[in-house]
């Protein structure tokens, strides 16, 4: 079999198996079919390895074109043999998951998803960035999805608008609030200023979520609205877990309920008892996150209530002890698996029987970064789901 390097550095590579484990070792098969290696993602109970199609340079079925290697999704056409063959494979498994799962990832527009997402061609980088949301959609994993960008400015109404019309009916976006409104603390960085490390007096202020945020998705999106994703990135200075429960009671009290807020602290030291009693008081959720500096998702489902209020999600995101840029470079261009989670795996698929246990809706979000390819870990989840 062949052995994957992440080819950024020997000392790159042996620092990231250190702290990840031995990546993954793919079997080739003929033409462009690729399998994991089963000694990790078989199907539990099988030795049936886990199959996908890829383009293969030289093949004929590369979607990229020679004068723009990072971005040649160039101009539909009809898809490979090959890829009906995945599709079919694909609907199959859908049809044998829960209605209340939906799987996605974070954001989508990845030009290494070629053969795992991708299979049109499109005229330019602008037109795949703007036009690919509806590709991912009709891919039958694919019900939900992280619309991350709007963590660093409200998305335009033009942009909801064309989401929306790209996605169909039973499609959810969950949408990240804009940090402005949920960050404590302006980070130290120089592109804040003056106001680096400074309080935020825009924290959790209900006013400007309701005029920035939340009323052009109501209008342009509400129909295909999931969950609010709050995210509350560390903080350059300590912050004390009462006075955040009691801005967090007061947002969630007084905020516009039309679309459920889930809460994704990453900041162990805010995940207390208090924290657990607003959300259940308020009928916020947790966002159960796979991040680098927060407990496991397994201890955070030891936390008695914390899987509560009318929505579950999962974010994985970052195994313990990594960096994202060094992961972003290392991974890139994430169209393989390249360091296997199985704990996180486990955990997840354990989280979701609980939630589906409650008749919870499940909402599971997967970054690149946790094992090097969202869609091949969403595949990897939903067939442990489907047993």
């Amino acid at each position: 079999g062949h052995r994957l390097g992440l080819g950024h550095g020997r000392g790159l590579r042996l620092g990231l198996e250190h702290r990840l484990g031995r990546g993954l070792r793919l079997r080739r098969g003929h033409g462009h079919r690729f399998c994991h290696g089963t000694n990790i993602d078989s199907a539990p109970g099988t030795n049936t390895p886990l199959c996908y199609h890829l383009p293969m340079p030289g093949d004929g079925s590369s979607l990229f074109d020679q004068d723009d290697p990072q971005l040649g999704l160039f101009d539909e056409r009809p898809s490979a043999p090959a890829a009906d063959e995945q599709r079919a494979h694909l609907s199959h498994l859908r049809r044998r998951l829960p209605d209340k799962l939906r799987l996605g990832t974070s954001s989508w527009t990845f030009p290494g998803w070629a053969g795992l997402v991708y299979h049109r061609r499109y005229g330019s980088q602008r037109a795949f960035v703007r036009e690919s949301l509806r590709e991912y959609a009709e891919h039958p994993l694919m019900r939900t999805v992280g619309i991350d960008r709007g963590y660093y400015a409200p998305v335009p109404e033009s942009d909801l608008a064309s989401y929306a019309r790209q996605v169909p009916r039973d499609f959810r976006g969950a949408i990240k609030v804009w940090q402005q409104i949920s960050m404590p603390v302006f980070p130290r960085h120089p592109r804040y200023g003056d106001l680096a490390g400074q309080a935020n007096p825009d924290f959790l202020d209900v006013e400007r979520f309701a005029d920035d945020v939340f009323r052009p998705v109501q209008t342009a999106f509400g129909a295909r609205m999931g969950p609010w994703i709050l995210e509350m990135a560390p903080s350059p200075v300590p912050i004390d877990p009462t006075w955040f429960c009691q801005k967090l009671g007061a947002f969630l009290r007084k905020a516009p309920d039309d679309f459920p807020f889930a809460v994704e602290i990453r900041d162990r030291r805010l995940l207390t008892a208090s924290y657990v009693r607003t959300l259940q008081e308020h009928g916020g959720s947790h966002v159960f996150n796979f991040w680098s500096r927060m407990p496991s998702l397994r201890d955070q489902l030891k936390v008695p209530g914390l899987l509560n209020g009318e929505v579950a999600v999962s974010r994985l995101l970052l195994p313990p002890g990594t960096d994202y840029a060094e992961l972003r470079d290392a991974f890139s261009p994430f169209d393989r698996i390249v360091s296997p989670q199985p704990e996180m795996r486990n955990d997840v698929v354990e989280l979701i029987r609980r939630a589906l246990d409650r008749d919870m809706d499940t909402y599971v979000l997967v970054n690149n970064k946790a094992e090097g390819s969202s869609p091949l870990s969403v595949l990897a989840i939903a067939e442990r789901v489907a047993g």
